[in-house]
């Protein structure tokens, strides 16, 4: 196939896809555009270790060097951190990104991508993108939302992020036909939040039933992935209701300085962490590492089917 002279697979991650054990992808805007410099070195290497610690294997991706890496050493790990120059990289930049050898860190649909082209079905993040707030006059809609409904790969994250529409979100994923499964909860984790005020059909008592779920839909033919909103621990959870009050804040401000595309979610993520005093930052890091640890156990239950 010609999209393997652009797919750079690890040594230890080829061999575990081709032995069919769990390997769980992992994307590098969370790092590059998501956390600051140096904790995102030590969050990059403690998700790896957590998916280690499940019996998976992690599988980072970035664009780097005309390459897309599955798998990334510690050297670029430590690229994709410092993020000088790297730029944040959905679906419509692959091609220009590979083509020019510019470093780019890889969003939710570009990572769901690269999985795919690997054979990688398990993906862990911390939210999807989804309809933002005032869509319906801007049509800023994230491109993680069609990737959902095109390519096989199951997604486990705390829900969309809470600055989104979440009702939007969940309305356009089901005029798609993708799955919003619920890891032990009946209502749409809303990233920082375990709530959202809105009800999911499906609450998966386990993550075995996840990966049946998976199996099955696969099995059928049946185009694209599948969301599975996992809560937040509830430990490191906010309110909702004061969440909602800076959210809007934060979004007043990104509408007074015109900041719009691919720059808002890294905006407003900035000023919540500083609004919240860095304790949505804290909460940030403890979803992710959450999420970790569920798809890695649901990838290893998938293995075992």
């Amino acid at each position: 196939m010609k999209q393997d002279q652009y797919l750079s697979v690890m040594p230890e991650i080829r061999q575990a896809i081709s032995d069919r054990k769990p390997v769980v992808a992992l994307e590098s805007t969370i790092l590059s555009h998501g956390m600051p410099y140096p904790q995102n070195v030590e969050f990059a290497h403690n998700v790896e270790s957590i998916v280690r610690a499940e019996g998976a294997i992690p599988a980072t991706t970035a664009i780097i060097g005309g390459k897309l890496k599955v798998g990334l050493t510690a050297d670029e790990l430590a690229l994709m951190c410092r993020a000088d120059g790297v730029g944040k990289v959905s679906r419509r930049d692959v091609a220009v990104y590979l083509a020019t050898g510019q470093t780019g860190a890889t969003t939710v649909a570009t990572t769901m991508m690269i999985a795919n082209l690997a054979g990688i079905r398990f993906f862990a993040t911390g939210g999807i993108g989804g309809v933002h707030r005032g869509a319906e006059k801007t049509m800023d809609i994230s491109a993680d939302l069609q990737e959902l409904a095109n390519t096989p790969v199951c997604v486990v994250c705390a829900g969309a992020k809470s600055l989104l529409d979440l009702g939007l979100t969940l309305e356009y994923l089901e005029t798609f036909g993708v799955p919003v499964l619920g890891l032990r909860t009946d209502e749409l984790p809303a990233f920082y939040c375990r709530t959202s005020g809105f009800k999911l059909d499906y609450n998966c008592p386990d993550e075995q039933t996840v990966a049946r779920i998976m199996k099955t839909k696969w099995d059928l033919g049946l185009k694209g992935g599948a969301v599975v909103g996992n809560p937040i621990p509830e430990e490191y959870a906010l309110d909702y209701n004061e969440m909602e009050t800076v959210i809007r804040k934060a979004i007043a401000l990104a509408d007074e300085q015109h900041i719009h595309g691919t720059a808002l979610t890294p905006f407003l993520l900035a000023h919540i962490k500083d609004m919240t005093d860095g304790v949505s930052f804290a909460s940030n890091l403890q979803l992710a590492y959450n999420n970790a640890r569920a798809c890695s156990k649901i990838a290893a239950a998938y293995a075992e089917l």
